[in-house]
């Protein structure tokens, strides 16, 4: 049997692997896919490196010998992963990697909205002061909802609990272990919050789970935060809401088509934007290449994955 071979999905992911080695194992690029997977280069492809983007079954099922899909994001909702099941496929992800970030990133936007400071520094800029600005709520004693509580989710609840927040979390199976509460349905945890953060897993069994009943019950004094993926937020509803004041206010990192087009915001009142960034960091990148080097090596090893995905299906 030939040496089995690693095939790259896409430019973009490509450009991130570097010097990356991976012992004997031929690697090739996104353009053996532009000019058609040849039958011989088929045939010994055991590994292929995603982006995280969305990919597409044909090309899965071309590749008899796939035994890894080694995705370099934290996000796969574009990877068919019960597909990848029924062929005996692995995947991984960078599960884990820059959680912390995204957290920080969460609380940064929330502090951002709550207090608003975007309003604030423009105000100064254009000469003004503090007259006529109406004081804000504390964050203090506020009651916060996290949906999902992984790692990002838990990162997040402990770090709103340090602002002296009361913190529940709801999400569709039980964490025995957990440090916070878990509420009984997501429409609860919105009800009783006042600010519903999403950190929920970008599936497409969550999608569209923040809606237009979801965003009632949070109200026109609550602040909707995602972090997760745009699709899992009906956005046409939230703009709604923004629009007529039956939400409080938004901060987004992410959006339901990247990039969101501005004209689409430029008169949504209380809302901060962010461009996807909460997990972009200089050392999260780092570690995330490292994570995908990791699984792949210990693949052609035959030893455990380091970040398999468990997902159920």
């Amino acid at each position: 049997m030939t040496r089995p071979a690693i095939l790259v999905h896409s430019a973009a992911i490509a450009s991130k692997l570097g010097d990356c080695a991976f012992g004997d194992a031929p690697i090739y690029g996104p353009e053996s896919i532009l000019k058609g997977v040849s039958a011989e280069l088929a045939s010994s492809v055991e590994i292929l490196i995603s982006g995280g983007e969305p990919l597409d079954t044909r090309l899965v099922d071309a590749l008899p010998r796939l035994k890894l899909v080694a995705c370099f994001s934290t996000g796969y909702a574009g990877i068919d992963l019960a597909h990848l099941r029924s062929r005996g496929i692995a995947l991984t992800s960078a599960a884990g990697i820059n959680a912390h970030d995204v957290a920080d990133h969460a609380l940064a936007l929330l502090l951002a909205l709550w207090h608003g400071v975007p309003a604030a520094d423009r105000l100064v800029r254009g000469g003004g002061w503090r007259q006529g600005v109406a004081p804000r709520r504390s964050l203090r004693g506020r009651r916060a909802g996290i949906v999902g509580l992984g790692r990002i989710g838990d990162a997040v609840a402990r770090r709103l609990a340090a602002h002296e927040m009361a913190v529940r979390w709801w999400g569709p199976r039980d964490k025995p272990g957990a440090a916070f509460a878990r509420a009984p349905s997501l429409a609860a945890l919105a009800a009783e919050s006042d600010v519903l953060v999403v950190t929920s897993r970008a599936t497409q069994a969550n999608a569209g789970q923040i809606d237009a009943s979801i965003l009632h019950a949070l109200g026109s004094e609550g602040v909707l935060v995602n972090v997760s993926r745009g699709f899992l937020v009906d956005e046409d509803a939230l703009i709604a809401a923004l629009r007529t004041g039956a939400l409080g206010g938004a901060a987004l990192d992410v959006f339901v088509d990247e990039p969101t087009e501005a004209r689409r915001w430029r008169d949504v009142p209380n809302v901060v934007l962010t461009p996807h960034l909460a997990g972009f960091t200089t050392e999260a990148g780092v570690d995330m290449i490292g994570q995908l080097e990791e699984n792949v090596r210990r693949h052609l090893r035959g030893e455990p994955l380091f970040s398999r995905v468990e997902d159920p299906v």
